[in-house]
């Protein structure tokens, strides 16, 4: 087993998991601690992760693209239900006519291993409402601010 495995399966967790499995929480304080609070009635997460790659043609590369990664950004969308009462998902909808600072906040994931993420961001609600007949939804990104933290699995 090479190391990249190893470090892969140090929880022991092998094989597939559901989406479920993954927790997150918002700091409902903005930036203020290190509290984590379940944003209740999400029914899907996507997390997009964007890398700047700068391009160079050189003449000792006989005409081969030289690149080389710069930088990097998260993207995590967040889709589900507007609940009204729990302190997560009040949280987020309230943010939907601010701006500012006002829309800092940290997001905390953790995977089925037990690895963890912890991300300084900005939250975008960007959607509210829906269909006369259906439960209403509350869509929303949070977007990298800065370095975030990964914590392998114990």
């Amino acid at each position: 087993m090479d190391n990249e495995t190893a470090v892969l399966n140090a929880s022991g967790l092998t094989g597939v998991t559901p989406v479920n499995e993954i927790t997150f929480g918002v700091n409902t304080k903005g930036r203020t601690g290190d509290e984590s609070t379940v944003v209740k009635d999400a029914e899907s997460l996507a997390i997009a992760i964007d890398g700047n790659i700068e391009e160079w043609d050189s003449m000792e590369a006989e005409g081969w693209k030289r690149r080389l990664m710069t930088g990097k950004s998260i993207t995590i969308t967040m889709g589900g239900k507007r609940n009204y009462g729990d302190p997560g998902n009040d949280y987020v909808a309230g943010l939907f006519m601010k701006k500012g600072q006002a829309c800092n906040s940290i997001l905390t994931i953790t995977f089925p291993d037990g690895g963890k993420l912890t991300m300084p961001c900005v939250i975008n609600v960007t959607s509210l409402g829906g269909n006369a007949t259906a439960v209403g939804e509350l869509q929303w990104t949070a977007l990298s601010d800065g370095k975030p933290t990964y914590t392998d699995a114990v």
